[in-house]
């Protein structure tokens, strides 16, 4: 499937409008990037934005989630893949409870040896565990 992105929502997740006129919500399989008020949110969105915003992209569709977002592999500017891409550069991290993709985990480890993006926090927290978190604390 292919289609130009309208909107970009966060780091891992946009809108694309399709060849036959139809609006999807994307989410970027294997990653999760940085929640609204976790450090790097913004560059992760900024980055996923300047990657490809007002471009056409094809999508490896794989499932629908429980929102009913489209959760696919992202490939822009003929050959470079979204989630590799963002996770590469430190501002996303393999997603590993729902990915089999190997090579997501040699880019994290690499981009945690360099300290790039958001691996210059000591204390990064990964998203699934930021919303656990905040769930917990929001509990009478």
């Amino acid at each position: 499937m292919t289609g130009k992105v309208t909107a970009i929502t966060d780091g891992d997740t946009f809108k694309l409008l399709t060849k036959d006129s139809t609006l999807i919500k994307v989410r970027v399989a294997n990653i999760d990037c940085p929640e609204r008020k976790q450090p790097f949110s913004t560059k992760a969105k900024q980055f996923t934005s300047e990657a490809i915003f007002g471009k056409n992209v094809t999508l490896d569709y794989l499932k629908k989630d429980r929102y009913g977002r489209f959760i696919c592999n992202v490939i822009y500017n003929d050959s470079l893949n979204l989630s590799h891409e963002l996770v590469k550069h430190g501002f996303a991290w393999h997603y590993v409870k729902y990915s089999k993709d190997t090579y997501l985990q040699v880019l994290e480890d690499e981009a945690k040896v360099i300290k790039i993006g958001l691996w210059q926090d000591k204390n990064a927290m990964p998203p699934w565990e930021w919303r656990s978190h905040k769930k917990k604390k929001v509990k009478p």
